[in-house]
């Protein structure tokens, strides 16, 4: 498989549970700005979307967005368990909860990377995912992991989503159950290896 990845972005969730299954994998590195892949190809042609995450199946089928990503690769190794069985009304709860992060954390920090929004509309998108957060406090408050005694799927997202936030002087301590599960995430090798690879 290969994964196509840019340093910063919501790709660092894949390599991670890659990394957490053991799969073989190769990186290969986009940039953002002319869309040119490392080896020189357009990635537009690969994903038309233009934007990274996008994983190239040994059959040559390319999958997008990071969630059906994840899931997916989850699905490969189910003896891991970093997904509940498909099906199962504990993978409803997952998809429930990555939806949850795609929409309301993913979303609400990515317009703060726009240099061009003016500081009003900054400011609402700011307190919005703020207020959103305060639903990760109460959920992390009550279980070592997004969904539960384990770490799964979610748990990669989320790690990838919040490492963003150091980017707009937004304090995870704010949260202290946010700020020590990151914490206690970033000493997994898992994480640690996928770091290092994601530059």
């Amino acid at each position: 498989m290969k994964l196509y990845y840019a340093p910063h972005t919501c790709s660092l969730s894949p390599l991670i549970v890659l990394n957490e299954l053991g799969l073989a994998h190769e990186l290969i590195k986009v940039d953002n700005q002319s869309k040119r892949t490392a080896d020189g190809r357009d990635f537009r042609a690969i994903n038309p979307k233009g934007y990274v995450a996008a994983l190239e199946l040994e059959n040559g089928e390319i999958l997008t967005e990071g969630p059906a990503i994840i899931q997916y690769l989850a699905d490969l190794k189910p003896e891991a368990a970093l997904a509940p069985p498909a099906g199962s009304w504990e993978r409803v709860r997952l998809q429930e909860m990555l939806n949850f992060i795609t929409s309301e954390i993913h979303a609400g920090v990515a317009p703060l990377f726009n240099s061009d929004l003016p500081e009003a509309a900054r400011t609402i998108f700011r307190d919005r995912l703020l207020r959103r957060m305060s639903v990760l406090e109460t959920t992390l408050q009550q279980r070592a992991y997004l969904m539960g005694a384990t770490f799964t799927v979610a748990d990669a997202y989320l790690y990838t989503v919040l490492g963003w936030f150091q980017f707009f002087a937004i304090d995870l301590n704010e949260w202290p159950a946010v700020a020590s599960y990151h914490a206690s995430l970033a000493s997994r090798p898992s994480i640690q290896a996928a770091q290092q690879a994601h530059k």
